[in-house]
C-alpha cells in the first residue's frame, strides 16, 4: 500500500481535491496552484499561532504526496510496472517552504517509449506547478549500483516511502539496498562518520559563526539526521523515540533532542518564508525580521536578534552534546562489539575502556565532586585516550548541578583547575570540552552569561565564548613549535613569558563582561584579579593578568589608530605599558585576540604595524622610560646612517644635502635610513618635467603593496589619488602624506586590492603607476558605478557618522576621528570634502573594524595651520551630511 502521509487536523476540510482526481491528464494548472497558495496560506496561519511545526512541514508533504499520487495515475504511469517514490528529506515527510522535492521514478527495467514520453510530461507538469523537483529514474539494478557506490545515494534510498505504483517493486528496491546487502551497519556509520567530519571541517569545525548554516554546520539539521539515518539502518527503526527503548537515549535527552530539532524548523520554515527560496544560512539580510517573526523582543541590555542568536548558538551546542555522545555509543555498539574488551585502571576512580575514559563508579561525581574537572585533566596528561565514554558524558550532564559555590571554594577543585591551565598540550581542547559539556560555564558563572551570546556586528565573527576560546587557542599555537611558521615573532616572544598560565587566564577573561552595562574591560579585569586571588595566585600576578584585561585593546588600537611612526606617540604608550613583562604579555594577547576575532581581518599589514610598535616600544623601555630619545637625537641618528647607506649607493653628500635641506624635520622623524635612502635617490633621478614620480613595489615585511608619489603640492592633490586608487578597486591602509620647503609632496600609501591582497606582479604595479600618474595631471571627472555603495552585509548596521577632534594629539595640526559606515569609496569622498574646504591632509590611519570605518586624519587649513573651533565645526557638519545621505 502506498504510505501517503495522513492530513493534519487543521488541514482537514479546508482543501478542493475534487478536480485534482481527474484521471485525464491535467490541462488546468491554476487547480494545483491555486491549492498549493491555499497550503501555503494555511500552513502559515498554523506556524503564526505556534502550532507544532512538525505536523506543519508533515502537512505540506501531505498534500505534495496526494498531488503527486493524482498526477502519477493522470498521466497513465500507473499502468507501468513501476513505482512513484519519495525519497530524502520528503521520504521522511519533511518539507519546509523552500525544500526540494525528492523523488525516484522507479522501473524493474528501462522504460519503454511512451513511458519515457507520459515521464517527461509528468516532470514537465510538476515543474509547471512551481514544485522544486529534485527526480531520479533508475531501474532496479541502477539503484542498487548506484547505491553501492555512493555513500550518499544509499542514504537518500533508505527514506524511501511508496507513494504511487508498484508496492513489491519498491519493496524490493528497499531490500536490496539494505544493510543485508550493502553498507551493513558498521561500515554505514564509518562512512557517515567521516562525511560528518568532513562536512564540519568545511565550516571550521564550529557552527558559532555569525552568519550560521542551520542545516549542515556542527550542531545543525544535519547532524539530527545523522543520527536518524544511523538509527534506521541499524536497529531498523522509523523514529528517534526508538533510541529510548534501546537504552541509547535516556528520556530527558530525547526530548531535548526533539526539543532542539523542532526549534531548527521552526527556524528554517520562518526562514525559507522571509528568503522567499530555499535557504539554509542565517544571513544578516534575516536575522533581525526572523528574530521578530519567533516573538523575539528588544530589551534592556540586549536586541531581539542578540537574544535569538543566543538561543540558537546554545541549541546547537546541546544538539552537538548529544550527536557527540551517541555516535561514541554507536561506535561501541558498532565498531567495537567484536572486540574484547581492554580495560587499563587509571587510578581509583577512573580507567580507560577501550581507548575511552570512563568512570569505575557510576556514583563517582556524587561522592567525590571534584572528580568532574579531574576528567578533563586525565584526558591532558594522558594525550592517547580517544575522548570519553558516552556513559561517562551522560554522568556528567547529569551531575553538572553539583558545580555550586561550594565546589567552586573547595580548594581541591581551584587546585585542579589552574592544574589544566599549567598543563603543555590539551589547553584548548580540553576547555573547548568542558563548555561543550556545560563545565565551564558552571565554573564560570560570568562565562556562562556569555555562552552563545553573539555580537551583531561584522567584526566579531564568532559568539563571545566561541571568540574567547579560539583566542586562547591562538595563544597555545604560539608555544607549539609546528605552528611557528604563523608568527615567528609571537612565538619568539611567549618562550620569554615566565609564567604562560597568565595569558591563558588573560584571554579568558578578556571579553568575559561582554554585553553587561558598563566597560567590559574594566568590568572584566576586576573578576580576572578576584579569580585569580582565589585560585592562589600571588598578588603580583593577579594584578598584571586584571591590567591584561583592562588594556586589552589599547596596542591594537594604537598600532591601527595611531601614527607610530612618532616618537612621541610610542614613548606615551610605553609609558602605559612600563616594563617589557608587560610588553610581551600584551603582544600576544593582542595578536591572539585580533586573529580570534575575524580570520578575514588578519594579515600582514596589521601583523607588521603590532610588530613594529612592539620593537619600538622596546627600545623605548630599554633606553628608559626617565630618558627618552630628544628629536633632535633622533634626526642626527637617522641622517648618518641613511647617508652612510648613500655613500655605498655611490651618491655624495654635496647631491644629498640639497634634497635633504628641503625636507622638513618630521620627515627623518617618520621614516627610517632604509626609506630616506630610497626617495632620495628616486628624487635625485627625475627633473621637474617628468613629474610626477610615481613608483609601487612590494614590501614583503608589511605585506602590502607601497605608493611612493612625489609631485607638486596642491590641495587637492590627496583626492586625485584617492579617486583614482577608487576607480581601479584600491584598498589605502595607511596614508603618510608631506609637503617639503619648496612645496613638493611626498606621499607614502600602503594599499592592499579589492580582494584585500598585495599587489606583487610587475605588469600590474606598472599598470598601477601609470594609471596614478595620469589621474594626477588631468582634470577629468572619475566616476565608478559601485563608488559608495554598501555591500550586503555592511547595509545591515546603520553607523551613523561621528566625528571627534583630539587638540593634544599632533601639535600645530588638528587631529580627527572619523567613525562611519564602511563602504568603497569612502575615502575619495572624505577627500573630496577636504578639497572642497581647502584642507589638507597630512596623515591618514585607516582601520576598519567590521562595518565600521574608524580613521584617524591629521589636517591642517590651507596655511597649515590647525583649525579653528568654527573650522572643526563647519567640517563635521558638512563630512556627516556627506557621508550620511542615502546611498
Amino acid at each position: 500500500m502506498p504510505d501517503i502521509t495522513p492530513l493534519p487536523t487543521f488541514l482537514e476540510g479546508k482543501l478542493d481535491w475534487s478536480h485534482c482526481k481527474e484521471a485525464t491528464p491535467p490541462t488546468d494548472l491554476t487547480v494545483y496552484t491555486e491549492c498549493l497558495e491555499q497550503l501555503s496560506t494555511l500552513t502559515d496561519e498554523a506556524f503564526d499561532q505556534d502550532h507544532p511545526i512538525d505536523e506543519i512541514i508533515s502537512a505540506r508533504a501531505a498534500v505534495v504526496d496526494r498531488i503527486l499520487a493524482f498526477a502519477w495515475q493522470s498521466f497513465g504511469l500507473e499502468q507501468e510496472n513501476a513505482s512513484l517514490v519519495a525519497v530524502g528529506g520528503y521520504g521522511r515527510a519533511e518539507l519546509h517552504p523552500g525544500s526540494d522535492i525528492d523523488i525516484l521514478l522507479l522501473f524493474a527495467d528501462d522504460p519503454a517509449e511512451n513511458a519515457c514520453n507520459a515521464i517527461s510530461n509528468f516532470v514537465t507538469f510538476l515543474w509547471d506547478i512551481k514544485f522544486q523537483v529534485g527526480h531520479s529514474v533508475r531501474t532496479l539494478f541502477e539503484c542498487e549500483r548506484e547505491a553501492r557506490d555512493d555513500i550518499t545515494v544509499a542514504t537518500n534510498l533508505m527514506e524511501a516511502r511508496l507513494l504511487a505504483g508498484d508496492e513489491d517493486l519498491c519493496d524490493t528496491m528497499k531490500r536490496n539496498t539494505g544493510p543485508d546487502h550493502i553498507w551493513p551497519s558498521p561500515e554505514f556509520f564509518s562512512a557517515k562518520l567521516d562525511e560528518q567530519l568532513k562536512r564540519h571541517q568545511r565550516f571550521g569545525d564550529t557552527g558559532y559563526n555569525v552568519e550560521p548554516n542551520i542545516k549542515e554546520g556542527p550542531g545543525g539539521l544535519r547532524d539530527i539526521q545523522m543520527i536518524g539515518w544511523v538509527t534506521k539502518r541499524h536497529f531498523g527503526a522509523h523514529s528517534l523515540q526508538e533510541l529510548v527503548r534501546h537504552e541509547f537515549l535516556e528520556q530527558d535527552e530525547y526530548e531535548a533532542l526533539i526539543e532542539g530539532q523542532n526549534f531548527l524548523w521552526r527556524v528554517r520554515y520562518a526562514l525559507h518564508r522571509i528568503a522567499g527560496r530555499r535557504e539554509e544560512r542565517l544571513l544578516f539580510d534575516f536575522q533581525k525580521p526572523l528574530a521578530l517573526k519567533l516573538g523575539y523582543e528588544d530589551g534592556p541590555n540586549n536586541l531581539a536578534v542578540e537574544t535569538f542568536m543566543q538561543s540558537y548558538y546554545r541549541t546547537i551546542m546541546e544538539l552537538e552534546r548529544l550527536n557527540e555522545m551517541l555516535l561514541q555509543l554507536y561506535d561501541e555498539a558498532l565498531l567495537q562489539k567484536d572486540r574484547e574488551d581492554e580495560i587499563i585502571t587509571i587510578n581509583k576512580r577512573f580507567q580507560i575502556h577501550n581507548g575511552y575514559l570512563e568512570i569505575i563508579d557510576k556514583q563517582l561525581f556524587v561522592k567525590y565532586p571534584p572528580a568532574l574537572l579531574e576528567v578533563f585533566l586525565i584526558l591532558q596528561v594522558e594525550p592517547n585516550i580517544k575522548g570519553v565514554r558516552a556513559s561517562t558524558i551522560r554522568s556528567i550532564r547529569s551531575h553538572r548541578h553539583l558545580i555550586d559555590k561550594r565546589f567552586r571554594d573547595d580548594i581541591r577543585c581551584k587546585s585542579l583547575f589552574m592544574e589544566i591551565l599549567r598543563q603543555p598540550t590539551g589547553i584548548t581542547t580540553q576547555l573547548r570540552r568542558m563548555n561543550r559539556y556545560g563545565l565551564l560555564a558552571a565554573y564560570l558563572p560570568s562565562f556562562g552569561l556569555i555562552v552563545g551570546r553573539m555580537q551583531y556586528d561584522l567584526f566579531h565573527v564568532y559568539t563571545v565564548d566561541e571568540h574567547i576560546l579560539m583566542v586562547l587557542r591562538n595563544v597555545r599555537r604560539t608555544s607549539v613549535k609546528q605552528y611557528e611558521h604563523e608568527h615567528p615573532l609571537s612565538s619568539r616572544v611567549f618562550k620569554e613569558l615566565p609564567k604562560p598560565e597568565l595569558i591563558y587566564l588573560a584571554a579568558l577573561f578578556h571579553d568575559i563582561a561582554k554585553g553587561r552595562e558598563g566597560d567590559h574591560s574594566i568590568l572584566g579585569a576586576i573578576e580576572a584579579e578576584q579569580f585569580c586571588l582565589e585560585h592562589g595566585l600571588s598578588d603580583y600576578d593577579a594584578k598584571l593578568v586584571a591590567w591584561l584585561v583592562r588594556h586589552h585593546l589599547v596596542m591594537s588600537m594604537t598600532a591601527q589608530q595611531r601614527d607610530i611612526s612618532d616618537p612621541d606617540v610610542v614613548y606615551e604608550f610605553a609609558k602605559l605599558i612600563g616594563n617589557k613583562n608587560r610588553l610581551d604579555y600584551l603582544y600576544i594577547l593582542t595578536v591572539a585576540d585580533i586573529r580570534g576575532t575575524n580570520p578575514e581581518i588578519w594579515n600582514s599589514w596589521k601583523a607588521s604595524l603590532l610588530a613594529s610598535l612592539y620593537e619600538q616600544t622596546k627600545q623605548v623601555l630599554r633606553r628608559g622610560l626617565d630618558n627618552p630619545a630628544e628629536h633632535e637625537e633622533i634626526i642626527v641618528s637617522t641622517q648618518d646612517e641613511a647617508m652612510g647607506l648613500l655613500k655605498i649607493q655611490g651618491m655624495p653628500e654635496e647631491l644629498v644635502r640639497p634634497i635633504w635641506n628641503d625636507f622638513e624635520t618630521d620627515y627623518f622623524l617618520r621614516y627610517n635610513p632604509e626609506d630616506i635612502v630610497r626617495h632620495t635617490l628616486l628624487i635625485n633621478d627625475i627633473s621637474v618635467e617628468e613629474l610626477p614620480l610615481v613608483k609601487a613595489r612590494f614590501v614583503e615585511s608589511t605585506g602590502s603593496t607601497e605608493l611612493f608619489i612625489y609631485h607638486r603640492d596642491f590641495i587637492d592633490l590627496f583626492f586625485r589619488i584617492t579617486r583614482t586608487l577608487d576607480q581601479m578597486g584600491i584598498n589605502i591602509l595607511d596614508a603618510r602624506i608631506m609637503s617639503t620647503r619648496s612645496g613638493m609632496a611626498i606621499d607614502t600609501l600602503q594599499i592592499h586590492d579589492a580582494n584585500e591582497t598585495p599587489i606583487i606582479e610587475k605588469d600590474r604595479l606598472k599598470q598601477l603607476e601609470e594609471r596614478l600618474s595620469a589621474g594626477l595631471t588631468t582634470d577629468e571627472t572619475i566616476t565608478t558605478e559601485s563608488e559608495g555603495r554598501i555591500s550586503r552585509q555592511h547595509k545591515h548596521f546603520n553607523v551613523s557618522t561621528r566625528i571627534s577632534y583630539y587638540p593634544d594629539e599632533a601639535p600645530g595640526m588638528t587631529a580627527m576621528e572619523l567613525l562611519t559606515n564602511d563602504r568603497r569609496g569612502l575615502l575619495s569622498r572624505v577627500a573630496q570634502v577636504l578639497k572642497t574646504h581647502k584642507i589638507r591632509l597630512h596623515t591618514a590611519r585607516i582601520a576598519t573594524i567590521g562595518e565600521q570605518a574608524d580613521d584617524m586624519l591629521y589636517i591642517t587649513d590651507e596655511m597649515d595651520q590647525a583649525l579653528t573651533p568654527t573650522a572643526e565645526e563647519n567640517l563635521q557638519r558638512v563630512l556627516t551630511e556627506a557621508l550620511d545621505q542615502p546611498q
